[in-house]
């Protein structure tokens, strides 16, 4: 019997339990001679940030001292959205945890593991081994057998699931486990859940009846030095719901004055029994527990239900067993949960306390915990249909490639596991909402822009991520949009030195929109723009951005009472906008640095990226005006448009491509010069910015050259190059390729009917990522053509979904439309 069924077993991250990536890179990146003027005086002005940000106790907000290199190890992560995560490795790992708003923790806990132990029908150990083919450290837990072979294992990762295969040849047994959690589109409740269920298919082959014994053993803490802080401790825990008897230990603790409480629990039925263990200590050698379970078939009943709490110095682990009878040829099912329930959390500086968005069905209560275990469990079957029904359409659609339905899935995975926080808000805050606001019953909603780049909901990022909310949770994209939308008034005096040019200004201009809401570190929400680089208030795409997202969001759901309320503010930066354009020729232009989201690529002048966003907000914008009957601004920006439209022609077209800009280095071929076009294609409109011919010569010149000239046209597509095909490396962004950026570029191109081109350039990313140097699931912001990558775990390559939104609307427009406002896809 096979625990995957025939329409998902062909697609997926799949590897053997021993795999070794092919390739591997690092963070470590040596700047060209050429392109250290431009960054001199940054690194040492960046040095003094640091020093100061240090001396404040905090962590920078962008540490190029300290970057994370990849592991090479993970695999689909543990968890709902907005309430922390818990990393997986392929090879069984509980790793890279997130509990703490924003913060991540790269420790491997080897106490975090399942444990299989098989007697014969005399009652003899025939055998016991911990289910990872991952070896931990020498001293730790040296008295466990961790000599599971790899080659005997196969891993399959399709999130928000996966499946791990154990063959046991000597015993003639497999053993599944299937891991689920409750990412749902459009179900909000359910998506919100901190966690996951683990569903064991125990296959006997053999000729003989088996005891089969599988325990789940977790401990405290997340890797930090305050997993040994003192206060920790356990109880068991037993109840009947919905008809099920469930058992299991809670684990309380603290982390930074924020308690949590673990809950491991499993569902006792006829002949599949529960035993729980309260307290082991996972600091030790690991004999106890290990003897316990090869000697025994349950764990001895607790003399007490609550443990005693550790000191300083201490930690505390528990193991909840499930074991059965398993008759030759038949197969048994155990089910396990794991909960990490924190309802309570603070950012950085401490000053106010927010409750999770879970907690309005579950409460704040440790006990809540049980809640959560016992409602996973009972509904996990239903989560699993609700996933199929969202993703089998995607996998039996003979048309899209395999290694796109696994990238599809796979990249989803930072909607929770980028460090995602989703809050209620308090009733005070309730009461001077408007009634339409969408935060009334969504709460507030923020991801990071990576898990290195540490700023929530960075907006020129989001831009291009936004597609995965937009499609599968419109509410939190809504929720989002009206942050950002209070934000456009604010103004925040307090001053910024900004880093790239030494100049020093406001944190945050009035009618302006923020670069992010701020840093995890500090106060998020109330201290935005923690960005430290540029002066924000003059970038020219981040008011566009805001501005095309708002049409492109009402066209997906047709929320009219949204548009409106938008609005305002997306007069506000079109107005604001129009100071860009210096010599009135209906074009913004750029300041001769890098004033948009490439940010350390100078722009000078008119420039192809930002002049053609700023067509395409201007026609977004008409485009509302009409829908609003707002007549005043139609007839305000729509001669801009022509006007405008105009001056793209004559000063950037070349004939073949749209220069990059207007300064001595406008030759360069830049991937992502049609990016405002490929939102108007998204928002269903039809293409009023640029004469078509002249798309398709830029789109076909950025193939030849920005793909198949990089890496033999197996890379991606590298943001620049030069017209006698070689990388443009004026810059180190120009020479990078953006995963996320190659997704939209693909995207454009399936709009435009380069079908087979887009999901070509598309692929390289997928191969390089995920088959060649072990990055899945922590997909990194930029890719060097060889030895190097930037900034892991990333949020742009969410853009992926605009991939799958354009090859729906071209195969059936009138059934794209149903399914954006009708649950998505």
């Amino acid at each position: 019997m096979s625990p995957v069924s025939e329409k998902t077993v062909k697609y997926g991250f799949q590897v053997k339990l021993d795999h070794q990536f092919p390739e591997k890179r690092s963070q470590i990146i040596k700047p060209r001679w050429k392109q250290l003027p431009h960054l001199v005086l940054l690194f040492f002005r960046y040095l003094i940030y640091s020093l100061y940000i240090w001396s404040k106790g905090r962590r920078l907000v962008m540490d190029y001292f300290k970057v994370q290199n990849g592991k090479q190890m993970y695999g689909v992560p543990v968890g709902g959205i907005g309430c922390g995560t818990i990393g997986r490795g392929f090879k069984g790992e509980f790793c890279r945890y997130q509990l703490k708003p924003g913060m991540y923790y790269y420790k491997t806990l080897y106490a975090n593991q399942f444990i299989v132990t098989i007697k014969n029908e005399l009652g003899e150990t025939l055998y016991q081994k911990p289910l990872t083919s991952s070896k931990p450290p020498r001293k730790v837990l040296p008295t466990w057998d961790w000599t599971f072979n790899g080659k005997d294992g196969e891993y399959l990762g399709l999130y928000p699931r996966s499946w791990t295969t154990f063959h046991i040849p000597e015993e003639d047994i497999v053993l599944t486990c299937r891991q689920i959690s409750p990412v749902i589109p459009h179900n909000y409740k359910d998506s919100s859940l901190p966690a996951a269920v683990f569903v064991w298919d125990v296959e006997n082959n053999s000729n003989s009846t088996k005891l089969v014994k599988i325990t789940f053993t977790f401990q405290n803490g997340i890797g930090d030095k305050s997993d040994k802080a003192a206060g920790c401790f356990s109880e068991t825990f037993s109840r009947i719901s919905e008809g099920q008897q469930i058992s299991g230990v809670l684990i309380h603790h603290e982390l930074d004055d924020m308690p949590y409480t673990y809950g491991v629990s499993a569902i006792e039925k006829e002949n599949i029994h529960v035993s729980c263990l309260r307290v082991w200590n996972p600091l030790g050698n690991g004999e106890h527990l290990w003897k316990l379970l090869k000697t025994e078939d349950s764990f001895p009943p607790c003399k007490d239900a609550v443990s005693a709490r550790t000191k300083k110095g201490q930690q505390l682990a528990c193991a909840v067993s499930v074991h059965s009878q398993v008759p030759r040829k038949s197969t048994k099912v155990f089910e396990f949960s794991l909960v990490w329930h924190m309802p309570v959390i603070h950012f950085g500086e401490g000053k106010v306390k927010y409750r999770k968005y879970y907690t309005k069905f579950f409460g704040e209560k440790s006990s809540a915990a049980c809640d959560i275990a016992s409602y996973s469990l009972h509904s996990y079957r239903n989560w699993e249909k609700e996933i199929e029904k969202w993703q089998n359409p995607i996998l039996t659609d003979v048309g899209l490639p395999a290694w796109f339905k696994s990238a599809l899935f796979n990249e989803t995975y930072f909607v929770s596991d980028g460090g995602s926080i989703w809050i209620d808000l308090d009733e005070s805050v309730k009461k001077i909402l408007d009634k339409n606001d969408p935060r009334l019953e969504y709460g507030k909603f923020a991801y990071l822009e990576g898990h290195e780049y540490r700023m929530y909901n960075t907006y020129d990022v989001h831009f291009y991520a936004s597609f995965s909310l937009a499609m599968l949770w419109p509410k939190l994209q809504s929720v989002i949009q009206k942050e950002f939308s209070d934000t456009v008034h604010q103004e925040n005096r307090s001053r910024q030195w900004h880093l790239a040019d030494g100049g020093i200004g406001f944190r945050k201009v009035k009618n302006s929109l923020p670069h992010d809401l701020g840093d995890p570190g500090e106060e998020p929400f109330q201290k935005i723009n923690a960005y430290p680089i540029h002066d924000v208030s003059q970038w020219r795409d981040l008011g566009v951005k805001f501005v095309l997202q708002c049409y492109r969001d009402y066209y997906l759901t047709r929320d009219i009472i949204h548009l409106k309320d938008m609005w305002n503010s997306v007069c506000i930066l079109m107005i604001r906008c129009l100071k860009f354009d210096r010599d009135g020729d209906g074009l913004i232009e750029n300041h001769n640095c890098a004033d948009q989201t490439y940010d350390t690529w100078i722009m000078s002048g008119p420039s192809a990226y930002c002049g053609i966003l700023w067509l395409a907000a201007l026609q977004c914008t008409c485009e509302m005006a009409k829908i609003l009957s707002d007549n005043s601004v139609y007839e305000m920006f729509s001669p801009l448009l022509e006007k405008a439209k105009t001056a793209v022609e004559e000063k950037l077209w070349n004939g073949r491509y749209y220069n990059f800009d207007c300064s001595s280095r406008k030759s360069t071929i830049m991937s992502d010069q049609l990016c405002g076009l490929w939102y108007i294609k998204c928002c269903g409109l039809e293409n009023k910015i640029l004469p078509e011919p002249n798309v398709m010569k830029a789109l076909r010149m950025i193939y030849e050259y920005n793909v198949l000239k990089f890496k033999n046209g197996t890379g991606g597509a590298c943001n620049g190059m030069t017209p006698d095909g070689k990388i443009d490396i004026f810059t180190l962004q120009s020479e990078e390729t953006w995963t996320g950026v190659v997704y939209a570029l693909s995207s454009l191109m399936i709009h435009q009917g380069m079908v087979k081109e887009g999901f070509d350039t598309a692929a390289g990313i997928y191969n390089i990522v995920y088959e060649r140097i072990g990055l899945g699931y922590e997909t990194p912001e930029a890719l060097f053509e060889v030895k190097s990558y930037r900034s892991i775990g990333y949020m742009r390559p969410l853009s992926i979904w605009s991939m799958f939104l354009a090859w729906r609307m071209r195969m059936d427009t009138c059934q794209c439309k149903r399914i954006c406002t009708d649950k998505f896809p």
